[in-house]
């Protein structure tokens, strides 16, 4: 979730666009207010508006989520059409814990499965193929979640990824460096492989906190059965 509405964009636009939002239910405005008060790191917004519109364009019945936290991310994705089923990591109980609460009053429940434990170890033991990731955890983690992402994602599937512009220090390093979060550099060089990775057709663009779209251009060959 970006810190500020002018992080990426100058002022103006930033506060135009916000402008141009649909209002959103109240529930989901509950939801960003709970996760703006505890400090819970949830999608913005557009961003969220970005996943059900993709969850569509891509026509995806399987969806996995990395890092859930409360379940916003999760709603929209689940709501992007009758037949989709969102695959939801949370390694943290009590933020599973909300988010089952609020899928539910969401009325997605019983179509999204919320699985405990680090994605990387829970990530192993599930069957591919899925139409669709949505990354939002551990930033230190990006690119080995993305490496077996793609052995989980179809070819024409869509990869999805969270805080690329990390609050825009990924491009516009503050001039005392140290003062510069550990996730801005880690992102820096993470942005890189991402772009040219050789699996991918992929963009990053200025929504939210920075959003990496990607789509699934190859297969690879893995020891899960098949190539993906």
């Amino acid at each position: 979730m970006k810190n500020r509405p002018d992080a990426i964009l100058r002022t103006a636009q930033a506060g135009y666009l916000e402008r141009l939002l649909p209002s959103r239910e109240p529930l989901l405005v509950e939801m960003e207010s709970f996760a703006a008060r505890e400090g819970i790191p949830i999608s913005d917004p557009e961003v969220g508006r970005m996943l059900r519109m993709l969850v569509r364009a891509v026509g995806a019945n399987r969806v996995l989520e990395v890092g859930s936290a409360i379940g916003y991310g999760a709603i929209w994705m689940a709501r992007g059409g009758e037949n989709v089923r969102v695959t939801c990591l949370e390694r943290d109980a009590e933020r599973r814990r909300l988010a089952r609460g609020y899928l539910e009053r969401a009325g997605v429940l019983e179509r999204v499965e919320i699985l405990a434990g680090e994605a990387l170890e829970v990530m192993r033991g599930l069957v591919p193929p899925f139409d669709l990731v949505y990354l939002d955890a551990d930033k230190r983690e990006y690119r080995r979640l993305l490496d077996f992402s793609l052995q989980l994602l179809r070819v024409g599937g869509v990869v999805i990824i969270d805080n690329l512009l990390w609050k825009g220090q990924v491009a516009d390093p503050p001039d005392d460096l140290e003062d510069e979060d550990d996730e801005a550099e880690t992102l820096r060089t993470f942005n890189g492989y991402f772009s040219m990775h050789p699996q991918l057709d992929s963009l990053i663009v200025p929504l939210g906190d920075g959003l990496g779209l990607a789509v699934k251009t190859r297969p690879l060959v893995t020891d899960m059965g098949g190539p993906y």
